[in-house]
């Protein structure tokens, strides 16, 4: 027992690690000291009541805090005019659906009650409109809507020529809007049509446009009886606080320019959502905040207005994006957006929103705070604050796509978006879960450690089997004879080389296991010279490794209680089983093993970031999942019961990661895996970054193809407990996130080119949007960094190190992803291993291009890179927030794309030493 204890004081630090590795403790399980029952629970529920009532507390703080209480001036609610266009939620003129004369009639007596003037916008689109108006008691300033059709200027034209003598309540008409702005009509035409209304109606008649254009045509003023100017100051970019100011300022100017005509502003108002221009921000309290001000200076200034407008008008998302939809006083629903007195809000409607998401808060965390009171209390109310605020940014994008006048057409988008976001949402909550459990010590409670054979208890017969394909020679051969010196009485050696072409490889192999079975000739024999110790070398055969590992399964002595599985990479620790035989015992155990560590990577940066970033899992992802028995199975350092392993048919064959897969496997049958946190043994990392992208896709693929196999398992009816589910999904659900992370990079890039190329279509990303995809991306970045600072026994260079590389295998698990799911035929592809790999004789300027793995990486953070510096070149004069938060993006995802390149840059630079 000497040598066990030499065993269990032995680091992996102690050949390539300056630091030494932490010692897994078993943590003493809580139910060997249990509180009295009724204690016990009542400072449960009351510990867990607590946590989520601060938690709600907190919540709702924060929503007062984004929302503060704003002051602006008390007005009158009855506004001197608006602007009137009376479709309804549903209707445009665009696919020609007008509203009814009973609806048209009910906005014009709830408008009433607002103000004695209305001015519309066309003649002909709604006759009736004029005899409504009259019934409602309101006046008009009838429009003539004018553009590049000839035939519907005149018929517009015809229109107004009879409305006016009809209707005394028409009192001024304005002819044309924004035609010159937007040049639909050339001035002469514009002129024209002018003075054809002033020689035939007996009402004074105008043309709108806004200020610069009036000052820019003054030869316009000549053809009408007063100018209407538009003041938008939203459009031109001013705060809210000086955009008063700014509008009264460009009317002076007017009337200075032009004293001989009355001015009356046609258009005056502001967005209450939409997108910011420049310092601009279209939001409710914006609105309300502008349109107080400039009442209150109206009625001081005696000016003459019309307010931009009555009701919203969902409809004009179509010709001015979004914005176009939110410029009424009342909104779709004809319901008042805020009040003319009193106090206003941010938001108006942030007291339901904060009491909605509390709610939802306190629902979903008491349960959890009551399922895992054992954690530690920082990781209990990190989780819980995680999830309260994953909750509340749901409350606020539901409402704010409430808002926004939805259109069918945008249900497509959505459909695909919002289970993005969901499993984003999904994916941060994972990771804070784990981070809640691990960042803080004292947590876990039922972790492993060594638990060698009993003293005078037999030691059972152990069949090892080592698989091979394409390997060094020399690698395999180290790996046989440190196996065959293994501290265990009664084991034998089953070494498989299957699919290798080339006699160079497999035949030193097999020359140097003939050279040991000289002692002992028959395979599965232990005699007093030594192990058993067998070599097959299978030409062409089925199966990947698994294939390999169920013939040597099928070559295994009888006598076999267990089987060990290593890589061909691997050299043990001569204690490895002994260390680990007290698990024999527990016919509950189908699986013991113990971390996969590496060798040799000191000397070099990239097997330094590679190792480290290996490290992490078995430091912290198992970790995690040993808490609630979930382990997954590695494919090395491995000892698996015997009759296990055959009654559930051997590995499978149709797997590339059929060590994981046989795992689930075991669990489904109610057994038990168990993990060691131990080095017992250490191997190679991948020879260059090229072999550690394709390790790294074919385990993703792998495990997509393990998800798709026993998602009924997993979902359905199974013998896998809730939480050995949850492990398996939720530990795949980063995977998940980097295949959704390559979707939205391909979709950012197609949908910046069509804000560049067609912003009438492509409109720019609301930040609510954006949002999700910067946390998701900057919480990963934080949170892998803190748990390595605790876990893992490395320098913060090595951290850095470490998520450098885990980052830059972001497409290459996402193409595995997309591979898995869609069921794309698997490759095995054999990682080569070492410093330098089979090849290693070959002249560097003869090796493939070592850019060659990342070319489609390259090609994405070029294609994100250009985005983000077009953009930035097109809205330059009017930079604003959704543009930033698109160009923060757009970097964002660009980084695994860059660090691949910054990986494949050191790997080539090693090459060429």
């Amino acid at each position: 027992m000497g040598e066990v204890a030499a065993i269990v004081a032995q680091k992996v630090g102690e050949t390539d690690s300056p630091l030494p590795c932490p010692r897994v403790a078993r943590t003493v399980d809580a139910a060997q000291h249990p509180p009295a029952p009724g204690r016990g629970n009542a400072l449960r529920w009351a510990s867990a009541l607590l946590i989520a009532a601060l938690v709600a507390i907190v919540n709702l703080l924060l929503w007062r805090a984004f929302n503060p209480p704003l002051t602006a001036p008390d007005v009158p609610s009855r506004v001197a005019g608006l602007a009137y266009n009376g479709f309804q939620r549903w209707q445009s003129p665009l696919s020609q659906r007008f509203p009814s004369d009973a609806a048209l009639a009910g906005d014009l007596q709830r408008l009433a009650g607002l103000t004695p003037r209305l001015r519309t916008y066309s003649a002909s689109e709604l006759p009736m409109l004029p005899a409504l108006a009259a019934q409602a008691g309101l006046r008009l300033s009838a429009g003539v809507w004018l553009d590049s059709r000839r035939s519907n200027n005149e018929r517009e034209i015809a229109a107004i020529i009879e409305a006016v003598p009809r209707y005394p309540g028409i009192e001024r008409v304005i002819a044309g809007n924004e035609s010159q702005l937007r040049e639909v009509l050339a001035p002469s035409e514009l002129y024209g049509y002018l003075d054809r209304l002033r020689a035939a109606l007996p009402v004074p008649v105008s043309t709108a446009e806004p200020w610069h254009v009036w000052l820019r045509q003054p030869a316009l003023v000549d053809h009408v009886d007063f100018i209407t100017v538009h003041l938008l100051p939203y459009w031109e970019g001013l705060p809210v606080e000086l955009a008063v100011d700014y509008a009264l300022q460009r009317l002076r100017e007017l009337r200075q320019r032009f004293p001989g005509k009355p001015v009356v502003i046609g258009e005056i108002g502001w967005p209450s959502h939409g997108d910011r221009v420049a310092a601009a921000e279209a939001t409710p309290a914006a609105q309300a905040r502008f349109v107080r001000a400039f009442l209150e200076r109206a009625a001081r200034l005696d000016v003459d207005y019309y307010l931009l407008e009555a009701v919203d008008q969902p409809w004009k998302r179509a010709t001015e994006g979004a914005v176009g939809a939110h410029w009424g006083l009342l909104d779709a629903a004809r319901e008042a957006k805020f009040a003319f007195t009193g106090t206003l809000q941010a938001d108006p409607f942030w007291p339901g929103k904060a009491l909605v998401s509390s709610a939802l808060g306190l629902l979903a965390i008491l349960p959890w705070l009551l399922v895992f009171s054992p954690m530690r209390l920082a990781g209990r109310i990190s989780f819980a604050l995680s999830l309260q605020a994953v909750l509340s940014f749901a409350v606020l994008l539901a409402t704010a796509l409430l808002a926004d006048y939805l259109r069918p057409r945008d249900i497509v988008p959505l459909a695909l978006l919002l289970p993005a976001l969901a499993m984003i949402a999904a994916i941060l909550l994972v990771q804070a879960f784990e981070f809640a459990e691990l960042f803080w010590p004292g947590s876990l409670r039922h972790q492993a450690a060594l638990r060698p054979l009993p003293a005078g208890a037999p030691a059972p017969f152990v069949s090892i089997h080592l698989a091979c394909c394409n390997e060094p020679p020399a690698m395999v051969i180290a790996t046989i004879d440190r196996l065959l010196a293994l501290d265990w009485p009664a084991f034998e050696v089953l070494v498989v080389d299957n699919n290798t072409g080339d006699p160079a490889l497999w035949e030193p192999v097999q020359a140097h296991v003939n050279g040991h079975r000289a002692a002992a000739p028959r395979a599965g024999q232990t005699t007093s010279s030594g192990p058993g110790l067998c070599f097959f070398h299978l030409p062409s055969w089925p199966g990947y490794k698994a294939g390999a590992l169920n013939v040597a399964l099928a070559q295994s002595d009888p006598r076999a209680e267990w089987v060990a599985v290593v890589d061909a990479d691997y050299l043990v620790k001569p204690g490895w089983l002994r260390a680990l035989a007290g698990y024999f015992s527990d016919p509950t155990v189908a699986v013991v093993q113990s971390p996969q560590a590496h060798r040799d990577w000191a000397g070099s940066h990239l097997r330094r970031m590679m190792n480290w970033e290996y490290d992490g899992f078995f430091r912290i992802g198992m970790h995690h999942r040993q808490e609630r028995d979930a382990a997954i199975q590695h494919g090395t350092m491995t000892l698996i019961r015997a009759a296990a392993l055959r009654s559930v048919g051997g590995w499978d064959a149709g797997s590339v990661c059929e060590d994981t897969e046989l795992g689930l496997r075991l669990l489904r049958q109610g057994l038990r895996v168990v993990y060691v946190d131990e080095v017992l043994g250490t191997g190679l990392v991948p020879s260059d970054f090229a072999a550690y992208q394709r390790q790294r896709r074919r385990w993703a693929q792998g495990a997509m193809q393990i998800l798709r196999r026993h998602l009924s398992a997993l979902l359905g009816r199974s013998r896998l407990r809730l939480a050995q589910r949850y492990h398996f999904v939720a530990g795949w659900l980063p995977w998940l996130g980097d295949a959704l992370h390559l979707a939205f990079s391909v979709v950012a890039i197609g949908w910046t080119l069509g804000v560049l190329s067609a912003p009438q279509v492509f409109g720019l990303p609301t930040p609510l949007f954006v949002a999700p995809l910067v946390a998701f991306i900057g919480l990963r970045l934080l949170l892998i960094p803190l748990l390595y600072s605790r876990r893992v026994p490395c320098r913060v260079a090595d951290i850095a190190g470490a998520a450098l590389a885990g980052m830059a295998l972001s497409h290459s698990i996402a193409r595995g992803v997309i591979a898995g799911l869609v069921g794309r035929r698997a490759v095995f592809h054999v990682t080569s291993k070492g410093p330098v790999d089979r090849a290693g004789d070959t002249r560097p300027g003869q090796r493939p291009g070592a850019f060659a793995s990342v070319r489609e990486e390259t090609a994405l953070m070029t294609g994100l890179l250009v985005c983000i510096a077009a953009i930035g070149v097109h809205t330059a004069a009017a930079s604003s927030v959704p543009v930033v938060w698109l160009q923060i993006a757009l970097g964002m995802q660009a980084l695994p794309y860059a660090a691949a390149l910054v990986c494949a840059w050191l790997s080539r630079a090693e090459q060429l030493r």
